[in-house]
């Protein structure tokens, strides 16, 4: 990670937060983007040099190349974007509204297409970079929602994620950008909170190492994924979700 320059977004909370932190404790020069201003400033270390901070919407296009814009200038490069920010949907089929799921796709599609598009053109000049999205392991089980966990309109969304992984990896494979993706099993963050106890004990009991994933757990993948050992990776989704896929 030394000297690598690095985009991080959801980088307030969970996965996004631990994921700032593993990078600038390993040397890398990183911008932090997340919507929740006043949040990534309590929570992100200050006075670091290699730490610059950016609010927005994700799925503000202006938005999105600003935030590369900055970080070139103040990095004078851009290697990588690992991108977990999301938004999330607990709502059933039958108390889906569209304009809940509008806005789902909206952050979690168009957002993630947005914020990829805009870090994926200055790599495509220098000819090389890594991009990591992240998918949902709700995706392989079609999770249905209530009590907190996701429901069909952020099951559908990180499903987009992974045919949206692929066909970023085929396009920019050429011009020298992998473009990889994680998808976490349930962690032990926000998007989480609504879970009852006897929720909880449920689902552990899917995951043979019995417990949830902590969030620096998940944000190794990511840095595994922009790292030289993954060079030969691209379109692939790498699934962290502790065996809960068995069953």
């Amino acid at each position: 990670m030394n000297n690598q320059t690095v985009i991080v977004t959801g980088a307030a909370s969970g996965i996004g937060l631990a994921c700032t932190k593993l990078l600038l404790e390993r040397g890398a020069q990183v911008t932090a983007f997340d919507i929740q201003e006043d949040k990534m400033r309590s929570s992100l270390p200050k006075n670091n040099a290699n730490l610059m901070q950016v609010s927005g919407d994700v799925s503000d296009a202006d938005v999105c190349q600003n935030v590369v814009i900055k970080t070139i200038k103040k990095f004078n490069k851009l290697d990588a974007l690992i991108h977990w920010g999301a938004a999330h949907s607990s709502a059933c089929w039958d108390e889906l509204d569209a304009d809940e799921c509008n806005n789902i796709m909206k952050v979690n599609v168009t957002g993630t297409f947005l914020i990829a598009q805009a870090a994926a053109k200055p790599m495509v000049e220098r000819g090389k970079g890594a991009i990591v999205l992240c998918t949902s392991t709700s995706v392989l089980h079609g999770v249905t929602g209530g009590e907190g966990q996701g429901g069909p309109a952020y099951v559908a969304s990180k499903g987009a994620v992974i045919a949206l992984t692929r066909s970023l990896a085929r396009a920019l494979g050429p011009k020298g950008v992998r473009v990889n993706a994680v998808s976490p099993g349930i962690t032990e963050t926000a998007m989480i909170k609504d879970y009852s106890e006897r929720q909880r004990n449920a689902m552990k009991q899917r995951f043979p190492l019995g417990r949830f994933a902590e969030p620096n757990e998940i944000a190794e993948a990511g840095l595994f994924l922009i790292s030289e050992k993954a060079s030969f990776m691209t379109g692939e989704t790498m699934h962290v979700n502790g065996g809960s896929n068995f069953g």
